[in-house]
């Protein structure tokens, strides 16, 4: 395959993983919490070129495309006030920890409730945890305060006592980039990445955390890779036809 065919694919294949990721940000644009990605590239020069007709030692290198990796937007979505009681943002870098059937994870969704059996989860029924495990409320629990350093406090039974029912554990990374997505809103830590108690994120109740999604730039840069892809699908297009074009002429000898 010529030069500039090799080249040209290199470009597409790494616009298709570029609009995937656009895609899938779009796409949460409305979840709660939701960190977006972004694409990274990189020049990748073959040591030489892949014809045969250069002087010897001046063949130039050929720049291809490579795609590198992707990184997490881990920076912070505006918050929405929602005066629910339950409805929980973090303000830094920290993250909710829930218990799940394969172990911790981290989450910004802050969008919690009780379930039947009294105890606080998160959107996919998942129990969240304070300090000394999952978090635990009495029926007789009224005017659920928390604090913005994540203590939670009930009104307890008919003698309207000021209780504590837990504390919020909230963590970071000193290695958030290696964090995995796992889907439902979930981080695991990843590899070598364990979590620590962060002691200066704070919380606030009533407000929930918006994706840092912004939708009018993500179509922007969705609408500019599609005419890309086109564009160089077109060229290549035209450089197949000059090439068959070229053996045409080549092979109308005259009689």
């Amino acid at each position: 395959m010529e030069n500039t065919l090799l080249i040209g694919l290199s470009r597409q294949m790494t616009l298709e993983r570029q609009m995937d990721v656009i895609a899938n940000n779009v796409a949460n644009v409305t979840t709660n919490g939701f960190k977006g990605d972004r694409s990274l590239f990189q020049e990748y020069l073959m040591p030489t070129a892949r014809e045969d007709n250069f002087v010897a030692g001046r063949d130039r290198r050929l720049s291809h495309v490579m795609d590198r990796a992707t990184y997490k937007d881990l920076s912070q979505g505006s918050l929405d006030q929602t005066k629910n009681p339950l409805d929980v943002a973090i303000n830094g870098d920290g993250m909710f920890v829930v218990q799940t059937p394969a172990g911790e994870r981290y989450t910004r969704d802050g969008s919690f409730q009780i379930d039947n059996q009294g105890q606080l989860v998160n959107a996919s029924g998942y129990p969240v945890l304070g300090n000394n495990g999952p978090i635990r409320f009495q029926q007789t629990d009224k005017q659920i305060q928390i604090a913005s350093d994540g203590n939670i406090t009930v009104l307890e039974g008919t003698n309207r006592i000021d209780s504590v029912r837990a504390k919020l554990r909230i963590v970071n990374f000193t290695q958030p980039q290696r964090l995995k997505k796992e889907g439902s809103n979930l981080f695991s830590a990843g590899e070598g990445n364990a979590a620590q108690a962060d002691t200066k994120s704070t919380v606030a109740q009533g407000f929930i955390e918006r994706s840092n999604v912004n939708s009018v730039l993500e179509m922007t840069r969705l609408i500019e890779v599609n005419r890309m892809y086109t564009h160089i699908a077109s060229m290549l297009q035209q450089q197949h036809d000059l090439h068959r074009t070229a053996i045409d002429k080549l092979a109308d000898v005259p009689a």
